[in-house]
């Protein structure tokens, strides 16, 4: 995959606006090296394991405040039942919740309110981890 693929970044929250600032802080493209970024939205646990399943999900950004399931729990199913699970990135409003990121198995944590550069580098991160582990033809 070369920086002129795009690359699926799921973004999870039941909260619009949670959801808005995500995207907003992501862009286009995170950083210079990584590929064009669409966003995936979604504002249900279903429709997230649903694009799971499919394959087509590059990373993942989950809110772990997400109301009925948590992002945190999100997380660990698709991480103990999806094939090739992607990264994930949580999204925590408390600083104390980092062991239970550490449960749900994500591959980065960052905190609320969101900092936009720290979310863009992390994402960035999660893209150059999938790229080097995972060659996929788009």
């Amino acid at each position: 995959m070369s920086t002129d693929d795009k690359m699926r970044v799921l973004v999870y929250s039941d909260d619009a606006s949670t959801r808005e600032k995500v995207r907003q802080a992501i862009g286009r493209r995170p950083a210079a090296d990584v590929p064009l970024v669409e966003i995936v939205e979604c504002a249900t646990h279903a429709k997230v394991i649903q694009h799971f399943d499919s394959g087509e999900i590059d990373v993942a950004v989950l809110d772990a405040e997400a109301q009925p399931a948590g992002g945190m729990g999100v997380a660990r199913q698709a991480k103990d039942e999806v094939h090739d699970c992607p990264p994930i990135c949580l999204l925590i409003a408390r600083r104390d919740d980092r062991w239970l990121a550490e449960w749900s198995r994500a591959e980065a944590v960052v905190a609320q309110p969101i900092d936009p550069v720290v979310l863009a580098e992390t994402v960035a991160d999660l893209m150059r981890h999938r790229l080097s582990t995972h060659l996929t033809t788009r």
